[in-house]
């Protein structure tokens, strides 16, 4: 794919809808890989669903939870996905086998998992009520980040752009930069509102490409600050944000921000409704609003790596938005031209010719002294789109895209069958094989798998009773707590499965309910009588 060519000379922007992928559950969360070819989407019954981006198609299916993925991020090579689910568990995945390496149990719900942007053995932890963590995958340890009010734990973190730091904001809108080795503290400031008043951080997004990242805040502005200058104040600094986005009009909170791939747009999905909102980061002027369904919330907005394409979750399903693509035929050509009705045309009297007799003959030029000179066509230049700034060539090992094996209709083995004296043998082989198969399963054993590591993160002070937002009380009064995750006690315990058969009266098929439920029934386990059967059918 050759980026270059991709490039619009104008808007690079989505403009409209540009249809949607349909999870068959309940989509809640979505996220591009490094390169946007492939697209994880966390869904309510705890399955991961990762989309072929280019074919529009579903590539695999990780069951990956028994309750709803609330958080989704891929490692920067694409071999790894890190999930957390609303019971409180993070998980990470092996993308090509859909294994479990490991997993963490946390005490409190998880709000977000993110990958270490340049070492995939360190993950960033935001459990509800609690501090962030960093996980070590290798050793299975957790660092519990420094805050800055003990008693105000409300608080989201991020690493920058190359995980060089770590940026924390609570509720009371202070911004701490740790850095990651050492999560010493490096520079820190407060978010006002104009006067000593301070407003709740609520997430905290950096650009792709560049120094700049984006505060959402609870007073509904979204402030655009530089990396750099955020550095140069160091402590307790007072850095002014180059841009401030809201909607001056209908005062509108938002639920999820991001900047495109190019760090030169900024996209804001309302809490409201399912709205996206694009601004120009460079001016700050407003440039697009795509309206969804009306009536549904908007759950998550994902911009893609390197192209105008939005991803956006709402009512459990992926929406994407894109360019408008319009057909250009005389791109093929330079000569071609577009016609509105038929022109009549003058043939040349030399045009079909074998042999142009009227030609003159070609001067030497250096284009034709260039025609011995041998091109190069097996190496492969980097595309810059896919390279950050300090690297030179591509990730040799990255996992753009998954093999699909294509589903065959009754294959055949062998077509032409096999010869008339292997027949007997083959019998006997296959009968032999049942026999096994029969015994193993009635041991009820199964190919052995890898059980993965499990570890308890223990964190002080934090409540174990709270209840995750996607399950709670708030919002628009539609608790998904009921639908949630897969039918208890689906695991084999009967007891608690909701659904135990009825008894059944006869072969009507009436359920032991209403008047017939006082009367003595016989045991299921005794036979009918013959007479008895046939009267009743009668």
């Amino acid at each position: 794919m050759n980026l270059e060519l991709l490039e619009s000379f104008g808007q690079n922007y989505p403009e409209e809808a540009d249809g949607t992928l349909d999870c068959i559950s309940m989509a809640l969360t979505c996220t591009f890989n490094r390169w946007g070819t492939l697209l994880a989407v966390g869904c309510n019954d705890g399955r991961i669903v990762i989309w072929d981006f280019l074919t529009r198609g579903i590539a695999k299916i990780i069951s990956a939870h028994i309750h709803p993925v609330c958080s989704l991020c891929w490692s920067r090579d694409g071999h790894k996905l890190v999930s957390a689910s609303t019971d409180n568990i993070v998980s990470q995945w092996d993308v090509l086998s859909g294994d479990c390496d490991q997993r963490f149990r946390f005490p409190s719900p998880i709000l977000k998992v993110q990958y270490h942007p340049r070492d995939q053995n360190k993950v960033l932890v935001c459990p509800m009520k609690s501090a962030p963590v960093m996980l070590t995958l290798s050793d299975s340890k957790h660092v519990v980040l420094p805050v800055d009010d003990d008693s105000d734990l409300n608080v989201v973190a991020s690493f920058d752009r190359r995980g060089e730091y770590i940026y924390t904001g609570n509720a009371k809108g202070k911004i701490l930069v740790l850095k990651t080795d050492s999560q010493d503290l490096v520079a820190s400031f407060r978010v006002t509102t104009g006067t000593s008043n301070t407003t709740a951080i609520k997430s905290i997004e950096f650009a792709r490409k560049g120094s700049c990242f984006l505060i959402n805040t609870a007073d509904r502005i979204i402030r655009v600050y530089d990396g750099r200058e955020i550095l140069t104040c160091g402590r307790d600094g007072e850095p002014e944000p180059m841009q401030k986005l809201q909607d001056l009009v209908n005062r509108t909170p938002w639920k999820k921000c991001c900047f495109s791939g190019d760090g030169e747009y900024i996209v804001a999905g309302s809490a409201r409704q399912h709205a996206l909102y694009i601004w120009e980061k460079s001016i700050g002027n407003l440039v697009k609003i795509l309206h969804g369904t009306r009536g549904e919330l908007l759950l998550d907005v994902a911009w893609h790596p390197v192209r105008p394409i939005i991803a956006s979750i709402s009512s459990g399903v992926v929406s994407i938005w894109a360019q408008n693509q319009v057909e250009n035929w005389s791109a093929f050509a330079p000569d071609f031209k577009e016609l509105d009705e038929n022109v009549e045309y003058e043939e040349r009297e030399s045009e079909f010719d074998i042999e142009d007799e009227d030609k003159s003959e070609p001067e030497q030029t250096g284009a034709d002294a260039a025609e011995d000179e041998e091109v190069d066509v097996t190496s492969v230049d980097p595309i810059a789109a896919f390279c950050s700034s300090d690297e030179e060539l591509e990730d040799s090992k990255a996992l753009l895209y998954l093999p699909i094996a294509p589903e065959v209709e009754d294959p055949e083995e062998n077509p032409y069958g096999p010869p008339p004296d292997a027949v007997q043998t083959t019998l006997l082989d296959e009968g032999a094989n049942s026999e096994k198969k029969r015994q193993s399963s009635a041991d009820g054993s199964q190919p052995p798998k890898k059980k993965p590591k499990t570890t308890n993160i223990e964190l002080q002070g934090v409540p174990n009773d709270e209840v995750h937002p996607l399950l709670g009380v708030k919002g628009d009064g539609k608790s998904k707590k009921k639908q949630a995750g897969r039918p208890k006690g689906s695991k084999g315990k009967e007891k608690d499965s909701p659904f135990k058969p009825k008894l059944y009266k006869g072969d009507r098929g009436l359920p032991l309910e209403g008047p017939t439920k006082g009367k003595v029934q016989a045991p299921l386990s005794q036979p009918l009588a013959a007479g008895g059967a046939i009267s009743e059918l009668l």
